[in-house]
């Protein structure tokens, strides 16, 4: 989906749909204390929102990993695999495609293996069987399937919580209030111009995403997203002094078809145009269309690394099992 415009204010529309949101918010807490989430053997962090979608999630959970790695862990990720068709699998990125397992896997794989499947117990598990000694869930924070050791909840500075409410009336999918109890620490990547670093007690790590590899070109640029918040990329894009003729926006987690990138390639080439598109979206095109599409790749930059890494080893070390 899309995010709808009146997400960012108090309109008559999402004044209209609140009883709808606060229904959705409680059926949501009601399952949390309904459901008892299953603990596995090894730690979990769990890198969530309370948003739907945009946040940066997905390079936090991969900066994680890489963090994890050079402590000489082996992180596993485990996700639902949104949009795949298969289950239980470990990714193979030079087999599976984002049809057989969802595009963030496979983003994710790049970095450590990822464990697929809806429950996320029994992809923990999959993860231990394979040898991982710490899991990184990627989104599920409102999902119980799974003990969670450590939480974070990942929020774009410049966004914030958007107009406060939830699902449908704004992108909350529960209150503020509700997600920071049962979370461990807050990342809020770029500035905080919404204070929230300021309305809970919980330790705040900051960052914010660079781009990888500068993008040049002398040429303008078409630029297509199917993100959660696709003006982001295209400000990145603009940050890094390319020139915007034209934006295309596709909903979060659309599988492209070969006739809507053969349309964006005729309209670039009528305008001597570049196209780019984000990693997420990349790896959504058939290997043969790659080479004509650029993509533009980002990283999470910690204000404070250090401090981060010895936060997690901490909460990692308190939540190992015991030797006997």
């Amino acid at each position: 989906m899309k995010t709808p415009d009146f997400w960012h204010s108090n309109s008559l529309t999402s004044k209209l749909l609140t009883p709808i949101g606060c229904i959705y918010g409680f059926l949501t807490q009601l399952r949390l204390k309904l459901v008892k989430s299953p603990k596995i053997e090894i730690p979990v962090i769990c890198v969530g929102n309370i948003t739907a979608g945009g946040t940066g999630k997905t390079p936090v959970s991969l900066s994680l990993a890489k963090m994890l790695a050079t402590e000489m862990y082996h992180p596993f990720f485990v996700t639902r695999g949104y949009g795949g068709k298969l289950q239980n699998v470990i990714v193979n990125n030079k087999k599976h495609t984002a049809q057989d397992v969802g595009d963030e896997p496979l983003l994710l794989s790049q970095q450590a293996p990822v464990a697929v499947n809806a429950n996320r117990y029994k992809a923990a598990q999959l993860a231990l069987q394979e040898g991982a000694d710490v899991v990184i869930m990627d989104d599920g924070f409102q999902n119980p399937s799974l003990y969670k050791d450590l939480s974070f909840l990942v929020f774009d500075g410049n966004y914030g919580i958007g107009n406060g409410k939830i699902i449908p009336a704004g992108p909350l999918r529960e209150t503020f209030d509700d997600g920071i109890k049962r979370a461990d620490a807050l990342i809020i990547l770029g500035k905080d111009k919404h204070n929230l670093s300021e309305r809970s007690k919980l330790p705040v790590f900051f960052g914010h995403t660079e781009v990888v590899q500068t993008a040049t070109t002398k040429n303008d640029v078409i630029a297509f997203a199917g993100i959660g918040h696709p003006q982001k990329f295209y400000r990145t894009l603009q940050s890094q002094g390319l020139n915007i003729v034209e934006t295309i926006d596709f909903p979060d987690h659309h599988f492209y078809q070969k006739k809507e990138l053969e349309q964006i390639l005729h309209r670039a080439a009528e305008m001597n145009a570049d196209v780019y598109t984000t990693s997420k979206d990349f790896v959504k095109i058939p290997i043969s269309m790659q080479k004509y599409i650029n993509v533009l790749e980002i990283a999470v930059v910690w204000d404070e690394p250090e401090k981060l890494t010895a936060f997690i080893r901490e909460k990692i070390k308190k939540s190992a099992p015991k030797a006997d």
